[in-house]
């Protein structure tokens, strides 16, 4: 009887602890959603976020002089998001670019060699964003800072982690942003890991 005792005692608390995670890490992403999950890739060159209304885009082109933002959800003109997002940049003499990608399909190699590219020759500084800068922004971070930036692996690797509410589990559609990240690295220079 004690042996039951004990052990049910012990599902309480993991399950209690469970519960306490779950909660913390729900309120974590939660929190990075409301505040545009904004962040510094190199500071003065590359930010990241998820989709900002006009009124972040005018604070951190403000703060940050923001010369282009490039819009990984692919334009959307009859979308509301969108017409505020591309007014705003036109009002803030802001270059607005398209460049439509999913995060639950793979990048080709073209496709993301595209990216690079445009990321290469926007002004800077740049905003990148998707809907809610965590896979797609991710992804698009870790490729300037390995094919533009040059800061290593380990840098570009890291802009696809939780930090930034990626959620890096194979089994979740998602999971496409980091089988690109794994296809693409022999032609980055660096070994699959």
């Amino acid at each position: 009887m004690i042996a039951r005792s004990h052990l049910s005692l012990f599902v309480h608390r993991a399950g209690i602890a469970l519960l306490a995670a779950l909660a913390v890490g729900g309120a974590y992403l939660g929190a990075l959603q409301l505040s545009g999950n904004f962040h510094t890739v190199v500071a003065g060159e590359f930010y990241r976020s998820g989709q900002l209304s006009a009124t972040q885009i005018a604070r951190y082109a403000h703060e940050y002089g923001l010369k282009t933002i490039i819009n990984l959800r692919g334009e959307r003109a009859r979308r509301p998001w969108y017409q505020a997002e591309v007014r705003e940049a036109n009002q803030l003499g802001i270059s607005h670019v398209d460049f439509e990608m999913s995060a639950r399909r793979e990048l080709t190699m073209m496709q993301a060699d595209a990216l690079v590219v445009l990321m290469k020759r926007a002004k800077k500084p740049l905003l990148i964003h998707c809907e809610g800068g965590a896979d797609r922004s991710g992804l698009a971070s870790a490729l300037y800072l390995a094919r533009v930036a040059r800061a290593g692996e380990g840098a570009a690797e890291a802009q696809l982690s939780i930090q930034f509410g990626h959620l890096p589990l194979p089994f979740i559609p998602e999971y496409a942003m980091d089988r690109t990240w794994e296809a693409l690295e022999p032609s980055l220079g660096f070994p699959n890991s």
